[in-house]
Formats: C-alpha cells, structure tokens, sequence
C-alpha cells in the first residue's frame, strides 16, 4: 500500500517501525540526514562529502507516462512513500551515550563513522604549524597557510597525526607542534570541542524531540520573524531548554527560514537605519509578498466559492547541494509561514541528487523530459520539488523557465563561492543570466569574508550592472552549530553565517517633451 495514501494508524501496522514508542513520527530519517557532513564549499579543499546508509522506499519510477504535458514543463509523478513509509533503524547493539559522556577523540569515537572520519582527515589534512612549507594559496585573512612564510618554512608539509586532548581532533602533526601552536589552536579549541560532542550526540541513540515540527496554525496568529527564540515561540515548536538542541534545530531549519526571513512582511530586515534593506529592495520584495501575502478572496469548499487561484511562487534554488537532500518536513515549514500562498522549490545544479541516488535513480533523458527533472508533487498542497542536475545557464538558454516574473520569481543561492578561485569561472556565464531575470537574488556565505568576497567579485564582474536589495551582514537565522572542514581542521564555520541580495539594474524611461 502506497503511504501517501494511507493514514498514520493504518501505517502503523502495516510498516514495521515506521513509528518510534510513544506514537512519535518520522524522526529517525531527520536525524539521519543531519549525520551527514553537509559543509561543502566551492573549492576541492573545502569539499567533505561523507557516505550516509541510503534511505529505503523511496524509489521513483521513470517520468514517462501517457497524458498531455504542458510546455516546457517537466512530467509530474506522485511522490513515493515518505518518510513514514521508512523504518527507523535497529538501534540494538549500539552503544548509548549520554549527556555526560559525549566527549570522546575521534580515533577512540564508540561511532565507527567518527572513527572513519578520523582516519580520513589523517590521510588528508595536513599540520597548520609555520614551519612547513605550504600546500595550497591562501583563501582569507585568517587562513593558517598564510602564516607559512617561504622564508621561515622549512619542514615539508606533513599530515596531522595528533589529536588535541582537550578537543579530541587531529589537529597537529606532533605534540611537540601542538605545544609550540597551542595559543593559535586555543582560539579555537572550544568551538572544535563543541563540535566534537554535537556530533557525537547525533550519533548517541536519544530521542530528539528537536526534530519535530509544528503543522499549520491559525492565520491570527502572527509568525514573530525577529530571531530564533520568538520564531520557534510564536510557531508552536516544543520548548528546546538546551543549547545543544537548540544547535541540531537550527541546523537544518536554517534553510526554509533564511529565505522566509527575508521575503516575509514582517520581516527582520526593513529600509530603517540599520535595517540593511536598501530603496531598491523595498521594491524588489514588495512586489513578492504582495504575492505571498493575497487578501482573502472569499474561497469556500462549495460551487460559489470556487476562485481562480494564482500560481506558485517559484524558487530557483542554484548550485544545491546538501539542501536538496533535506527532510521534505523541514522544507514544509516554509509554507506554514505563508499559508495562503503556493510554493514551486526548483534545486538546480550537477550536485543536486548528491545523497539521493538510492532515493531517486536519475531518469533517462526523454523527448518529453529532456533535462531529466524529477518531480515531487504530493508533499503538500502547498509546495512541490522539482531537481534539474545541470547548469542552470543550460536550462535559462534553452528558455525552459521563460517567462520570469518579479512578482512570483525568487533566486536562492546558499553559499554559492562566486568569488572562490575554484568555482568563479562556473558562475561566470550564468551570473549575466541571472541579472537579466530582474528578479531578486539571494546569497548567503559560510563567514563575513566568504560572503564580502562573492560581493566583490560580483562588483568586479558586472560593475553597475546590478542593484544591492540588502546589505551583507550577519544573518539573523544563520545555524547556531558549527561545522568542521575534514581537509582543513582550524577551518571552521557556520551554515548560512551571512546574507545578501541584488538583481539586475533596471532602467526606467523617461519621457521628453521636443518643443
């Protein structure tokens, strides 16, 4: 029996385990797709992508099917058995940790993924002491190699062996290393610690209540957008009392949030002094809430009710990467905060079915599905995923999206490194397609220097071709855990630190009277 048909109760007895004790749904696969590192910027260096047991029964078949398709339209398909369809993994035999006891080395980790972990960044890493040589070109202010002077270094590069009794993670190559480098590494022992027992505890066994997300509330009940405390209040969610959950939440919620934040009414960011939003950004997103945010229309469940409705609210969301594999429960929240509006998530990129190809084979290319898109239309009433893996400047010259429009349209790029000497020359032909949209573009970065250095390369690239909707700065949403670069353990960072937004410049006309 196909689960997106079949009540919870029914699911219950029918799929072995597909509930937890206590009647509690659907967590396991949350906590599933939050052990995989996700952290994966633009250059090679800063690229972990660790393997994840592959989620069951979700398998879509091909996109082919008889019926008339609309033009430039993927085909659609009913999404497969959801996440309740999926049995929670047999937890016997492992080991349960508990609060107290979540610090362990990596090497010595109870979790045999943390120990592989540790092998693998011994195998990668190398020790950010000045006396080697370097092993790569500086890529920020504060990168360790940019300490390694050629004139001082006089040791080949070496890999890192020991591991910080204090954080638990390879950090030097010797202890004698460490000692010497200790006051450079205490800067960031703390944070490498927390780290090390955030990821231990999403391996411990527990229950994580965190991971449970409110439905639908009522309308009067305004959504309070000012930062994670009031957001999660006003929303329902159940109480998160500690720090450390308030982290794992925030890790993935961050996603859904970053963009709602920004487009909502009540939004954060305005044109007051301080409000980051610029004149030409209180044009740009006016236009989309008035879409976001219909007045009602009298609709009603009868005949004299029925009401044209208007159609959704595309996101193109580019070069996606782990945020196409998310729980689709955590991508539903962003509908919750708009719920009278419809929403179309498009991931688009080579690496958006990065964790998914046992959840959905790629499809054969077709005359009627040239770019293989697959589509996801029974996850709500409200939203539907669509998964193009190709260059979005292939898609926007084949005209497969045309006609875009500032009042439905919205591009979402999360740290997209469009300044990053290893993936610039990939944004360099779609950056002028996206200017030539006029729709609003949203960037976010992993630190203030990541997302100032994609605003410059913009500036340097396209010069006065573009207007700034909202200034870079730190984003009120950003994920409030931190994240380790498995290639590089002093490099350190946060999903979503910042954000910004521009579009293409417009040009209004003038008229002048010829006497």
């Amino acid at each position: 029996m196909n689960s997106g048909y079949t009540c919870l109760r029914c699911l219950k007895g029918s799929v072995p385990g597909s509930l937890n004790k206590g009647g509690r749904p659907r967590t396991a696969t949350v906590k599933r797709w939050i052990t995989t590192s996700y952290k994966s910027s633009a250059a090679p260096i800063h690229s972990t992508r660790l393997s994840t047991t592959p989620l069951k029964g979700r398998a879509a078949s091909s996109l082919e099917y008889q019926g008339q398709y609309a033009k430039n339209e993927p085909v659609e398909i009913p999404t497969p058995g959801g996440l309740a369809s999926t049995p929670i993994p047999d937890l016997e035999g492992r080991p349960l940790l508990q609060p107290n006891n979540l610090f362990h080395s990596f090497s010595n980790s109870p979790s045999p993924e943390i120990r592989r972990r540790a092998a693998f960044m011994k195998q990668h890493a190398y020790c950010p002491h000045p006396s080697h040589h370097q092993t790569r070109l500086p890529t920020a202010p504060d990168d360790p190699e940019a300490r390694k002077v050629s004139g001082s270094a006089s040791l080949p590069p070496a890999h890192v062996k020991f591991e910080c009794p204090d954080c638990g993670i390879p950090v030097s190559c010797s202890e004698e290393h460490w000692a010497d480098d200790y006051e450079s590494h205490l800067e960031i022992c703390d944070t490498l610690r927390e780290i090390n027992e955030d990821d231990h505890d999403l391996r411990s066994g527990r229950f994580f209540p965190e991971f449970e997300y409110p439905g639908p509330q009522i309308e009067e009940a305004l959504v309070n957008m000012t930062n994670w405390d009031t957001y999660l209040y006003s929303r329902e969610f159940r109480a998160i009392n500690e720090a450390r959950s308030m982290r794992q939440a925030t890790r993935l919620l961050t996603y859904p949030i970053t963009i709602g934040s920004v487009l909502h009414e009540l939004s954060p960011y305005n044109i007051r002094r301080g409000g980051r939003l610029t004149t030409e950004g209180l044009k740009s997103l006016s236009a989309l809430r008035y879409t976001l945010h219909p007045p009602r229309s009298g609709a009603g469940l009868d005949i004299k009710g029925l009401r044209p409705n208007p159609p959704p609210v595309r996101i193109f969301i580019l070069g996606a990467r782990a945020e196409s594999s998310l729980p689709r429960e955590v991508w539903v929240q962003l509908s919750h905060i708009f719920p009278r509006a419809t929403f179309h998530l498009i991931f688009i990129g080579p690496e958006s079915m990065a964790n998914r190809d046992s959840e959905f084979p790629l499809p054969e290319r077709t005359p009627s599905n040239p770019f293989g898109a697959i589509v996801e239309d029974r996850i709500s009433h409200q939203i539907k995923i669509s998964t193009f893996v190709e260059y979005y400047h292939t898609l926007h010259s084949a005209g497969l999206f045309y006609p875009y429009d500032p009042y439905f349209d919205c591009f979402m790029l999360y740290h997209p490194g469009l300044g990053h000497p290893a993936s610039s020359h990939e944004w360099e032909e779609t950056l002028p397609q996206l200017l030539e949209t006029k729709v609003p573009i949203i960037c976010t970065g992993y630190t203030e220097w990541d997302m100032q250095r994609d605003r410059k390369w913009v500036e340097e690239k396209v010069g006065g071709e573009y207007d700034l909707l909202m200034e870079p700065g730190e984003n009120r949403f950003r994920s409030l855990r931190w994240d380790l670069n498995d290639l590089d353990p002093s490099d350190i960072s946060c999903g979503n630190w910042g954000v910004w937004a521009f579009r293409g410049k417009r040009y209004e006309t003038t008229r002048k009277d010829v006497d």
